[in-house]
């Protein structure tokens, strides 16, 4: 609840564990997504609470799950698709894979490909649920192939975007210093489409905050100050 200091833990899908504290209301839930390439070919993960599930089936057009099965301490679902694109008239035949836990899920979809080759490729990754999340362990023949991101809806401020700093974002910064806060440098920038958009860099952590619709601009620096972000140390 806003006003009220809270702090809250969310795991990405590497692994990466992130603390967010402040008197922003922080009780939403959170995404994660990840990059991983299985025997050369490029797949993308996201996780989030189980409801996520639903959302996405509804997104992509699936109607319903025609199969269950017990994998990797859970429950694997399997819906189905066929779609034609807009304008190019291509079919797709879209396979999507849930793997559902106590209170979290993971989502992978494929295209052209049956339950047990998508299962072949489940299987290579280590699904593992915490309760802070769900996360990754590639064995071999699969890899990570960038570090997770996190995000997550902070009422009145945005939408935010967190994943550990490196190097190559550091060298998109403007030459300029950004406004000092809590958590790091905030730098201002806008979006290819004019939106405006800010970025929190901090000592271990890259923040991307895209504001909500109705938010006061001039107001999110003092919002972001009331904001701490760290990475956790354990993975």
């Amino acid at each position: 609840m806003a006003g009220r200091t809270s702090t809250v833990v969310h795991r990405a899908l590497d692994g990466r564990r992130y603390e967010l504290g402040g008197t922003l209301d922080l009780g939403q839930p959170c995404t994660s997504s990840v990059r991983v390439t299985v025997r050369g070919r490029l797949h993308e993960l996201v996780s989030g609470v189980s409801g996520l599930a639903e959302e996405v089936a509804t997104a992509l057009g699936v109607s319903g799950f025609d199969e269950e099965l017990q994998f990797a301490g859970g429950t694997l679902l399997i819906g189905r698709v066929r779609r034609v694109e807009p304008g190019s008239r291509i079919t797709e035949d879209i396979l999507l894979a849930v793997w559902r836990g106590r209170r979290h899920c993971l989502i992978s979809h494929f295209y052209d490909t049956s339950t047990d080759m998508a299962v072949q490729v489940l299987n290579t990754l280590g699904i593992t649920e915490h309760d802070d999340g769900m996360a990754v362990r590639p064995t071999a023949g699969s890899a990570v192939v960038a570090p997770a991101s996190v995000v997550k809806e902070v009422p009145s401020l945005g939408l935010l975007e967190m994943t550990v700093s490196s190097a190559p974002q550091a060298t998109r910064l403007p030459g300029w210093k950004g406004r000092a806060t809590r958590s790091g440098e905030l730098f201002a920038d806008q979006l290819s489409n004019g939106d405006p958009y800010f970025v929190l860099a901090g000592p271990d952590t890259w923040t991307t905050v895209v504001p909500l619709a109705g938010t006061d601009l001039a107001r999110v620096p003092a919002l972001v100050d009331q904001l701490s972000a760290r990475l956790l140390s354990d993975r």
